[in-house]
């Protein structure tokens, strides 16, 4: 037997407890999982230095010229920001030259928000902006965090070649 949240207290009642149970169970597991999800504001805009090396700290980061953050934040070819309460809690970045490559950076979201949607929100606004300017065979790239590959491969990225690594030098 099947409950569900029409069903009258005699269908209950004379159920088997067990699928009641379960039922009950199921509800609260899906009414707590709504109530984790994240109620944020997208909005396309570049972070300011304070915000950035706010989230920069939070992911463990080091920490960066204050100058030179202005300059890569302003020279972004797209920004956009999680905002909640009118706090910055995420944001992610595209680079590049704007023809032929594109790059998803600095995607970053405050521990406390991870596993509520709002990376997924801000990888779909990145990924929107590159689909609408990018031109058919146009490279896309990023630097995925260890261990998460796969979350990036939900977006259509594929791993480099164990024979053709990616390399990167920090002055």
């Amino acid at each position: 037997m099947n409950f569900t949240s029409g069903d009258s207290c005699e269908s209950l009642a004379s159920g088997d407890a067990l699928h009641f149970l379960i039922y009950i169970l199921n509800y609260r597991q899906e009414k707590e999982s709504k109530s984790k999800e994240a109620k944020v504001k997208i909005e396309h805009r570049i972070p300011t230095t304070a915000e950035y090396a706010k989230l920069r700290t939070a992911a463990g980061w080091q920490k960066t010229d204050d100058a030179a953050t202005r300059t890569a934040l302003n020279n972004s070819l797209f920004c956009a920001v999680a905002v909640d309460s009118g706090n910055v809690v995420g944001l992610g970045r595209v680079t590049g030259d704007g023809g032929l490559y594109f790059y998803i950076q600095d995607l970053l979201v405050l521990p406390e928000y991870r596993h509520r949607g709002v990376g997924t929100s801000l990888m779909t606004e990145l990924m929107r902006f590159i689909t609408d300017n990018a031109a058919p065979g146009t490279f896309v790239g990023l630097m995925a965090a260890k261990g998460l590959r796969d979350y990036y491969v939900r977006f259509g990225f594929k791993s480099r070649p164990h024979d053709a690594p990616g390399m990167f030098r920090i002055i």
